[in-house]
Formats: structure tokens, sequence, C-alpha cells
């Protein structure tokens, strides 16, 4: 599950305990609550709305650096090599010494 998932869970659990909390029958004789829910779900929906297109955008720049990074690993091919033997030898080491 993305982060995106967990977020999205996440506001529509705590969207249902607060609608859970104002759908109670004693709150009904309070005149202001029907305005208060209405605002609320307002809120909720510009909040997933938000939170969709912060996904988008995030998957997108992922998606760019990933272009990125296999661009540069076909220009640079023995570059990469070099980079990933020195961490090998790196981590062989910090292994070694337990």
């Amino acid at each position: 599950m993305s982060a995106s998932n967990n977020l999205e869970a996440a506001a529509e659990d705590i969207a249902s305990d607060v609608r859970g909390v104002l759908a109670s029958k004693d709150l009904d004789s309070v005149p202001h609550i029907k305005a208060l829910r209405q605002r609320i779900d307002t809120k909720l929906a510009i909040a997933r709305e938000l939170a969709s297109e912060k996904s988008k955008l995030a998957a997108k720049k992922a998606r760019q650096a990933a272009t990125a990074t296999n661009t540069y690993a076909h220009d640079e091919p023995w570059q990469v090599a070099g980079a990933a033997l020195a961490v090998g030898v790196l981590v062989g080491l910090l292994l070694g010494r337990r």
C-alpha cells in the first residue's frame, strides 16, 4: 500500500469518525449541526482533492527521477559500475568486521 493510499485511508477514517459523532440523534436538536456537517464535508472533499494532486505530483517526479537515472546509467555505464563496486566493497568491509 502506498503512502498516498495510507493518507487517504486515514483521512477517510477521520471523516467517518467525525460523521459518526455529528450523526448522533442527540445533536439533531442543535440548529448549527447541519451547517457544521456541510462545512466539514466540503473541507474533507478539498483535502481529498489536494492529497490526490500531491500524490500525482510525487509520482510524476519519481518517474522523472527514474528516467534521468536510467539515462545517466546508459550514458555513463563505467561510472555506475565503479560506484556499485565501491559500495559493494564498503558493505563487504562493514559486514566483515562483525
